[in-house]
């Protein structure tokens, strides 16, 4: 029955585009810094496999010179980890500075991208909580 049909089982792939002033930077941080594999490049655009879907950095936005606001930026790009602590080793070793908290129910460490969009490392939930 059509009615009972959604998006989701329609979806082939999910998507995110996120459009950067700061375009090159962004392109090496995402594939060279954080290590996504690209799956598509274009002059305009880059491709990066994110999860089961898609990150697609485009030329066209606003960076700004420190995080941007929720204001200027209300989405985060989250990074769930088995291995956080790791992660976070991995990402300083590059001189990224990864700001880390820890909540009851897991750990949070965020930084941003070339163009000031923040990004999240999670951890899963702490045992025994």
């Amino acid at each position: 029955m059509m009615s009972d049909t959604g998006l989701s089982q329609l979806t082939t792939a999910y998507g995110i585009i996120l459009f950067t002033e700061r375009f090159e930077a962004c392109v090496a941080f995402y594939e060279h810094t954080l290590g996504l594999t690209v799956i598509e490049r274009a002059q305009e655009l880059v491709s990066f496999q994110f999860g089961d879907g898609y990150l697609m950095v485009e030329r066209g936005g606003h960076g700004s010179e420190g995080q941007k606001s929720r204001t200027q930026n209300p989405c985060v790009l989250r990074f769930n980890m088995d291995d956080i602590d790791t992660a976070i080793d991995v990402l300083r070793s590059k001189g990224l500075d990864v700001n880390a908290q820890v909540f009851d129910w897991g750990t949070i460490a965020s930084f941003t991208d070339p163009d000031g969009n923040l990004c999240e490392l999670k951890s899963p939930a702490l045992v025994g909580t």
